[in-house]
């Protein structure tokens, strides 16, 4: 059986945490900011974690995190 390669996009996207769940970015942060209010801007910049109804499929292309 060959080696299951990770997806490399997504490696660089998520982490794991002690716990094992998926730590993510929130997307929106990069451009089109004059028209978000500070509060928005303020929100985007903290990390959440993955959605359950995400983390199979991210669990599959991630195999060796």
């Amino acid at each position: 059986m060959p080696k299951m390669k990770t997806s490399r996009a997504a490696a660089k996207r998520f982490k794991v945490t002690g716990t094992g769940k998926l730590k993510r970015n929130k997307a929106y942060k990069r451009h089109i900011l004059t028209k978000k209010s500070a509060k928005t801007k303020r929100n985007l910049r903290k990390a959440v974690m993955t959605d359950d109804t995400n983390v199979k499929n991210m669990k599959k292309i991630l195999p060796y995190l």
